[in-house]
């Protein structure tokens, strides 16, 4: 039974030293991605142009597809027309903000994340440039 316990306890060890050498900089990562999610909606409720700006990579391009007519339909916006759509229509009102960000996946310099807003799902694509999270591109489905 001793034998039992010291090896239970040397694997229970060595499963959670394994376990902490792996994940900081996945769970570093998570967080800056959750955090660039973060600004970009928070600057669209705000009418922060500028706090939307920092989060967009130079070729963010976002795709909203939509029905009309049992056709689809699928527009683009710019970063620059997004900023600019932003800072011309300013402040959302409060109850109508609700956020729920969850990051899908972070595989080396690329992640994924879902945003879940009042009025819309965002599918957001990232990327890891100068160290710092940009979004590239979000696609989402207007009703």
């Amino acid at each position: 039974m001793k034998r039992f316990a010291i090896g239970f306890s040397l694997l229970t060890f060595l499963l959670l030293n394994l376990a902490a050498s792996q994940p900081p900089q996945k769970a570093s990562d998570e967080a800056a991605v959750r955090a660039t999610v973060t600004d970009y909606i928070e600057g669209y409720y705000t009418g922060d142009a500028l706090r939307m700006e920092k989060s967009l990579h130079p070729h963010y391009l976002k795709h909203s597809i939509s029905r009309s007519d049992g056709e689809l339909r699928m527009t683009e916006k710019t970063g620059l027309q997004m900023v600019q759509d932003v800072r011309s229509t300013g402040a959302i009102s409060m109850t109508e903000r609700k956020e729920q960000i969850t990051v899908l996946d972070v595989a080396g310099d690329m992640a994924s994340a879902k945003l879940v807003t009042a009025h819309w799902v965002d599918y957001i694509t990232l990327a890891k440039s100068n160290g710092e999270w940009k979004i590239v591109s979000v696609v989402l489905e207007n009703d």
